[in-house]
């Protein structure tokens, strides 16, 4: 296993040398066949990628306008740390939009790496220019207050279909989103580094012009 000098630096190097296809067929090959998010979960940005650790927030329904409709909301973006990634479950709210551009603004200056959203989020071109990675369901000009409500966070989330805890590391890029448990992620990194190791191989003798029966069965990867 690579060794880093903190969790920053393992984090910077995922995004460089990985990306969340190797990452699935890692997960698969620990038994973690469910980590990749509903493929409706889609970047802003076709560029974007992001890896950080999992800082989870639940959203919830309402239908009437409360005293204090961003308490909770403010608390969870303000915990931010330097390489969290905010992580929102609406419960596949069409009613409410969660995330914009001031939520975007704090958690940039916060150190945070991006936000994956279960939901809708609001001024995407003001956070496209701010080339802060948001992954959403898709758009809606509406507030939040009167709409839905963060119920609580920095606990465990459905989020695309997939169980996230606070602390996991979570990617995402153009194919989707994986989720890594805390308890697997080095066997799980350690093993995606290999595979990229004989893809680079696989794709080279490809290049050369040698068969893809006789390639695979050199490397079974595929």
């Amino acid at each position: 296993m690579v060794s880093f000098k903190d969790d920053l630096e393992m984090l910077q190097f995922m995004k460089a040398k990985l990306y969340s296809a190797v990452l699935s067929d890692s997960l698969d090959q620990f038994g973690l066949h469910d980590q990749a998010m509903r493929a409706d979960i889609r970047p802003l940005h076709p560029e974007a990628v992001i890896v950080g650790r999992a800082l989870t927030v639940m959203s919830i329904d309402i239908y009437e306008r409360t005293e204090e409709p961003y308490k909770l909301e403010i608390e969870a973006v303000d915990s931010l740390k330097p390489g969290n990634i905010l992580v929102a479950s609406t419960g596949r709210s069409v009613r409410t939009c969660f995330w914009g551009e001031l939520l975007s603004t704090a958690a940039q200056v916060r150190g945070a790496y991006g936000a994956i959203i279960d939901g809708y989020i609001r001024d995407a071109r003001r956070i496209i220019n701010m080339q802060f990675p948001v992954f959403s369901t898709g758009m809606k000009p509406v507030d939040s207050n009167g709409r839905g409500i963060v119920a609580d966070y920095n606990c465990a989330i459905n989020c695309g279909d997939v169980i996230v805890r606070p602390g996991d590391i979570v990617f995402g890029d153009i194919d989707g989103i994986v989720v890594i448990p805390k308890q697997v992620e080095k066997d799980v990194i350690e093993w995606a580094l290999k595979k990229v190791d004989g893809e680079n191989k696989t794709r080279e003798e490809l290049r050369q012009g040698k068969y893809l029966r006789d390639v695979y069965e050199k490397y079974g990867i595929l």
